[in-house]
């Protein structure tokens, strides 16, 4: 028994340390739980380091007090609206990189990639300008009280500001993912996230020679913790290692397809555009309820992301799969990667969701020592935490349906349970039932539970098997 036990911890460590590594898997071919397993493990951690960009700023600036914590959940929901035009074009990415290299193409998806970059460039620069000039007036918008947006317009610049930080580590990432070299990925990610969390400190209280920046300084340590990991994707890339093998001539505009690249990613941006407007919303509504409300949702949502990211993960994993066995014409397998995906999301979601739970109070205890703030925040983890199997679910088939170029039918669910259901169910929920803050969150359990439904039926129909990329 104990050498059995020791054999399936030797296969199970070199496993792991394979899909960490620069494979050369080849994932048209070979068990399908293999392929998910190797995409997947650096996936998830990918998406793991990405939310703790958000957990890590709102540990240090809580010790600042609740205006603080407001002021970096309203930049935070403002800064979504970012998040969702780098992810949707990172769809477009990740499905086009992904067929080419199911198909034997690499140079086509170097290309591919190519062209991301300069999008990237002018989607950076138009978000700056607008950000440095009209912080204050964003915040305003979101509710923030004069303290809040004194706290906050310099985060909110600075963030902003420095998009292309934001821009080119989804967009470059999901080039890496799309191609199977995931491990890239999450390098970047490891090395932005181990300065932001030497820097943050530093630069929020002013440790040692850095100056005291409170708020702002979340944002710069953040930035360039961002701005290291961006620079480390462009060295890899320009090196010419790796499945993309990418040169500079790939950089040639082609006009062609940046059409089709914009044309697919037009639904994912929009997705993400209809999903952000409606946190956008739901933030609107709990912030009738006054700043303890508000610092209570960002710190739910934190968590939320923390839980959910990595399972988003095995979901990028599940749309990688399903772009590269489309490009290799294996429909069938494609459909077989994403229903396994689906199980493995569930029955992990499954336990965090009973783990959140169980320990609501101590995690949001880590985050609010306000009665109020910590009643607020341990209600919205508990009443959230009921519909994870059900959110694990959704993700893998929306991101199936993205991976192969279908990107429009979610963004008509989205459209459907997010403004149709959702916001409307949040504000009578809250006000007219009476149930304040509860409310909202209830509403986030019922539509994404339906997003889940609706997501299934149409990914069993099968019409995204003849999707072009």
């Amino acid at each position: 028994m104990d050498k059995q036990r020791r054999s399936l911890r030797l296969r199970v460590t070199a496993f792991v340390r394979e899909s960490l590594s620069e494979n050369e898997t080849v994932f048209t071919r070979g068990p399908v739980n293999r392929a998910l397993g190797l995409l997947a493990i650096p996936m998830m951690l990918e998406m793991a380091m990405e939310s703790v960009f958000a957990v890590v700023d709102i540990f240090f600036v809580s010790r600042l007090g609740e205006d603080a914590v407001a002021a970096v959940g309203m930049t935070e929901a403002i800064i979504t609206v970012l998040y969702a035009i780098a992810i949707g074009l990172g769809m477009g990415v990740t499905a086009m990189v992904s067929r080419r290299i199911g198909a034997d193409d690499p140079t086509g998806a170097a290309r591919v990639t190519g062209q991301a970059i300069w999008i990237g460039a002018l989607v950076a620069i138009v978000t700056g300008i607008i950000g440095v000039t009209y912080a204050r007036d964003m915040l305003a918008l979101m509710g923030a009280s004069s303290a809040v947006i004194e706290q906050g317009a310099d985060y909110t610049a600075i963030l902003l500001g420095g998009s292309v930080t934001i821009v080119y580590l989804f967009l470059l990432n999901s080039a890496f993912r799309g191609a199977g070299d995931a491990a890239i990925a999450l390098r970047s990610l490891w090395l932005a996230n181990g300065i932001n969390i030497v820097l943050d400190p530093c630069f929020i209280f002013g440790l040692g020679p850095f100056p005291e920046m409170g708020v702002a300084g979340a944002a710069v340590a953040t930035t360039i913790g961002r701005g290291a990991g961006v620079l480390y994707q462009l060295a890899y890339l320009m090196g010419g290692r790796g499945r993309l093998a990418f040169s500079l001539p790939h950089l040639a505009l082609d006009t062609r397809l940046i059409r089709k690249m914009l044309l697919i990613s037009a639904g994912g941006v929009g997705q993400f555009l209809i999903a952000t407007a409606s946190w956008l919303a739901l933030m609107r509504i709990v912030a009738l309820y006054g700043s303890a409300a508000v610092a209570a949702y960002t710190i739910a949502l934190r968590m939320l992301e923390f839980a959910i990211l990595p399972a988003w993960g095995l979901g990028n994993a599940a749309a990688t799969l399903v772009g590269q066995n489309l490009g290799a014409g294996l429909p069938e397998r494609a459909a077989k990667s994403a229903w396994q995906a689906a199980i493995f999301n569930a029955a992990f979601m499954f336990v965090i969701g009973v783990l959140t739970l169980l320990f609501a109070p101590q995690v949001a205890g880590m985050f609010a020592d306000d009665p109020e703030t910590l009643r607020y925040c341990i209600d919205c983890l508990r009443i959230l935490g009921i519909g994870y199997p059900m959110y694990a679910v959704g993700m893998i088939m929306v991101q199936a349906l993205n991976g192969a170029g279908d990107t429009f039918t979610p963004s008509a669910l989205n459209f459907l349970c997010f403004w149709l259901v959702q916001i409307p169910l949040a504000y009578w929920l809250a006000e007219t039932a009476g149930w304040g803050p509860n409310g909202v969150f209830a509403s986030i359990v019922v539509s994404e539970s339906l997003l889940t439904l609706l997501a299934v039926v149409v990914f069993k129909r099968g019409h995204w098997k003849n999707r072009s990329a």
